[in-house]
């Protein structure tokens, strides 16, 4: 049949119309998968007890099985055994799956960032009188950012590009209208490069925005 390069192009706003879900799911992922990895982090970092072997159990889970597998567990598995979970939503399931699975691989670049922050630092801002939440938050956590933004926008970039599998749950992103279009004319090479470029611009984009935060973030450090 050949490559219709005309389909492909004639494909591209039908699927950029389902762009707002997949960045929906994506910043809603990326603002409670921080929420919850901030707060892992902290438990690790100090420490407590149970609270820490719970958060090393969590982390442990989330980042030996897959996503997908973590999505049906989520979506149909639940709901199997506790019936508050009937009435949830694909999207609704699609994004607590991202926030979950995410959230353990930025908590563990958010402590590696907070430990690596000099000792005297936190041991100054303690002598001059400050609390230890005040340190945290005017001393260590400004410096951890710093530190920890590149492997957290990674992730981020990673999240957008595991929306894709909200389709298996029924979430009609471009994916899953990739998936439909391609099965009614059978040209899945069209359709699915089609989408494969949308991430690939979103990708290029992300990065791009992450150079030039990390220009600035670094440019107290530049001599």
């Amino acid at each position: 049949m050949g490559f219709d390069f005309d389909y492909m192009l004639s494909l591209v706003p039908i699927l950029l119309g389902y762009l707002g879900i997949t960045l929906a799911m994506a910043l809603w992922g990326l603002l409670f998968a921080l929420v919850i990895a901030i707060a892992i982090a902290m438990i690790r970092v100090y420490r407590l007890p149970v609270l820490d072997q719970l958060a090393q159990l969590y982390i442990s889970f989330f980042r030996g099985t897959p996503l997908l597998v973590q999505l049906f567990l989520l979506y149909y598995g639940l709901p199997q055994i506790f019936p508050l979970f009937i009435g949830l939503d694909a999207f609704t399931a699609a994004v607590i799956g991202l926030s979950l699975h995410f959230a353990a691989y930025k908590a563990e670049s958010i402590r590696a960032a907070i430990l690596g922050i000099d000792r005297s630092q936190r041991e100054a801002s303690l002598a001059i009188g400050m609390t230890e939440w005040q340190t945290m938050r005017r001393v260590i956590l400004p410096q951890a950012t710093r530190i920890a933004l590149p492997s957290l926008m990674n992730y981020f970039i990673d999240m957008i590009k595991s929306t894709s599998l909200a389709f298996t749950l029924g979430v009609a992103e471009i994916m899953a209208r990739a998936q439909m279009e391609a099965s009614s004319s059978f040209k899945f090479f069209e359709a699915f490069l089609a989408v494969a470029l949308i991430y690939w611009l979103m990708v290029v984009v992300l990065t791009r925005l992450q150079h030039v935060a990390e220009r600035k973030l670094n440019k107290a450090y530049i001599r």
